[in-house]
């Protein structure tokens, strides 16, 4: 499958720069997968394309402040540093920009703590080693990362968080969550629409794009996941009352597809997700999925095309920049089923 089966043109216009002021306004667009059929609504109806006994599985990882900044020793350069993982002690993975201003022994100040470089990767990252207890340097100095396509950096950090997010792990937000309030919520259970929670922790990784010729030669990211036997069995009581496993995001289909082929059923599981899923892939856990819209050559556009037909999302992608849709982490989502 060609790279290029997974790109459409997306003037810059259609990128939303902020969030809507009520989370719930957003637009909705429903795809049926199976006829290709688009209707639109606003999400706050959601409801309307729900059955009781469907369960709504969520993400609630949270965004740490893992993004901090500060100034090379000697040069005085702006360096920004996204800290992605820990190797040992005070050692950590991080992503570099600009990392070619760095290289091995380079000291980075930030306040009054500082980094040195140990190694360099690819893709801009490194292992650094700071000189204290990163929980303590991010408490005072750290940042809630945003996407590379907002400009806007006047947002509030609450704002690139889903309501529910508990469990500190993530860089990047589940942002197909992000259309829910606590009304919502509350409308919801209240229509027999049952809710289930898990934890993926997304990596800065779900923004780099797809750059093999061919999708299938892509080696994807891994990434940390947790699901619990109680929260398991919520989901697998609504698959018994007749209701519909229905993943808010791509996190959550990646989890749940996860568990189900390492199991053969959804029960409680924990460790590295490593599934990449693309046109073939036959999916066994999930019934609909609700979803932003994605970006050109992404693991994530590949993924939807997977589940709902290559032709129908781009089909549906077009009818959204018709209709005036806001693509990406603050824009509006769909509802696949």
């Amino acid at each position: 499958m060609k790279l290029d089966l997974f790109y459409y043109d997306l003037p810059e216009k259609f990128i939303a720069q902020e969030p809507l002021e009520q989370r719930d306004k957003s637009k909705l667009m429903i795809l049926n997968r199976k006829t290709g059929e688009i209707s639109h609504d606003v999400f706050y109806n959601i409801s309307r394309y729900l059955k009781k006994y469907d369960v709504l599985v969520l993400n609630e990882s949270k965004v740490t402040k893992c993004r901090l900044i500060g100034v090379k020793e000697n040069t005085g350069a702006k360096i920004e540093v996204f800290v992605l993982r820990k190797i040992k002690g005070e050692k950590y993975l991080v992503l570099v920009k600009p990392s070619k201003k760095l290289s091995v022994s380079s000291k980075v100040n930030i306040g009054n703590y500082y980094f040195s470089v140990t190694e360099k990767l690819g893709y801009g990252k490194a292992v650094v080693e700071f000189n204290a207890p990163l929980n303590e340097i991010i408490n005072k100095y750290g940042k809630v990362p945003l996407p590379p396509y907002i400009k806007n950096e006047n947002i509030s950090e609450e704002r690139y968080q889903t309501i529910y997010a508990r469990v500190n792990g993530s860089a990047a937000a589940p942002t197909a969550g992000f259309h829910f309030t606590y009304k919502l919520i509350k409308e919801l259970k209240k229509s027999r629409i049952n809710f289930a929670k898990l934890r993926l922790d997304i990596g800065l990784d779900t923004f780099r794009p797809i750059v093999e010729d061919d999708v299938e030669e892509h080696v994807i990211h891994s990434e940390y996941y947790s699901l619990s036997d109680s929260e398991a069995k919520k989901i697998s009581q609504s698959m018994q009352n007749g209701g519909r496993i229905i993943a808010v995001g791509t996190t959550s289909t990646r989890v749940l597809e996860t568990v189900f082929l390492k199991k053969d059923k959804i029960s409680g599981d924990k460790g590295n997700a490593e599934l990449y899923i693309y046109p073939g892939y036959k999916f066994k856990a999930i019934d609909a999925m609700i979803t932003n819209f994605h970006l050109p050559y992404s693991t994530l556009l590949v993924m939807v095309s997977a589940f709902a037909g290559r032709e129908n999302i781009i089909k549906a992608y077009e009818e959204a920049k018709k209709n005036n849709y806001r693509f990406f982490s603050f824009g509006d989502c769909m509802l696949i089923s």
